[in-house]
């Protein structure tokens, strides 16, 4: 029972966010509709639009939901589950969008709605529409009518103009990296990073799907420096391109990885030393092969 009254506390407290953030508007869909949206009950949104009835947040005319009053925080349920509730949406919808892309099952040119991706994901559809906004910032998706999204091709000038940026950023965060005080932790995790590039080495031939994931580490510690939370987007949007080879063809992944795992062992070497110059040109080698390989591994 508390894990029902669980679910329909956070569905209230969902459906007022979105009444505040403009996302619902007057007259409300229907129960069906709603039920679909935040992909739960009938019974679940039969329970939370009483509760919005009781509040005087809404009221019915004809079967028809329409709003009477804005909500406030104050009409919120206490749910102490409820922020915890709505990260593990988001990494749900974030990790199924991934492996949508990873494993082909969205590509380029294919449309999409929020709602499939809402079902499929087990979420509400409004986290799936709040993490799609993202990528529509970078011009990868586009949104269409009612709630369908298009995954845009990317092209070999997308791609010049993404390596043009994410060298300026990567750059910049470098040298903040090498300005940090010794005592920062983040000297030590470099050196972790170092250790298991090391050991990926000695086995890349049959573990060279294991350098995607160090692959990420490095930069999101080299881009942690900076503290920047614009930074952090744009490390989420490399993250789907490149870590999960986004139109890309993999036919020649081992030598790529075999070549780059190289690369960063280079950089790795130069940071730790405190070599600024040589971290900045080694960061500016391995970034020019990746958007190499790219440019070549992009299907035209």
């Amino acid at each position: 029972m508390s894990k029902n009254l669980n679910l329909r506390y956070d569905i209230i407290n969902q459906i007022i966010d979105s009444i505040l953030n403009e996302l619902l508007i007057s007259p409300l869909p229907s129960q069906s509709a709603l039920a679909d949206l935040y992909n739960v009950s009938r019974t679940t949104i039969r329970h939370a639009t009483q509760y919005l009835e009781e509040k005087g947040i809404i009221e019915y005319r004809h079967n028809i939901a329409y709003i009477r009053r804005l909500p406030t925080l104050e009409d919120k349920c206490l749910y102490i589950h409820t922020k915890k509730s709505h990260h593990n949406h988001y990494e749900r919808i974030e990790n199924y969008f991934k492996s949508a892309i990873q494993k082909k099952h969205i590509k380029p040119g294919d449309e999409f709605s929020e709602l499939a991706l809402a079902k499929n994901a087990n979420v509400d559809i409004f986290t799936v529409r709040e993490y799609l906004i993202q990528f529509s910032r970078f011009k990868l998706i586009t949104a269409l009518a009612r709630g369908r999204w298009k995954l845009i091709e990317f092209t070999p000038h997308y791609a010049d103009k993404l390596f043009e940026l994410r060298e300026m950023l990567e750059c910049h965060a470098l040298n903040c990296f090498m300005n940090l005080p010794k005592s920062d932790v983040r000297w030590n995790e470099m050196k972790i990073l170092l250790q298991e590039h090391r050991a990926l080495r000695d086995r890349i031939v049959e573990n060279y799907m294991d350098f995607s994931i160090l692959d990420h580490r490095l930069h999101r510690l080299i881009l942690s420096a900076a503290e920047n939370p614009f930074i952090d987007d744009f490390l989420e949007l490399l993250s789907v391109i490149f870590h999960f080879h986004y139109q890309w063809d993999n036919s020649d992944l081992i030598t790529r990885n075999i070549l780059a795992v190289e690369e960063h062992l280079a950089l790795l070497v130069k940071i730790i030393s405190r070599n600024d110059l040589g971290a900045i040109t080694e960061l500016k080698r391995h970034l020019q092969t990746a958007k190499k390989t790219l440019l070549n591994s992009i299907k035209t």
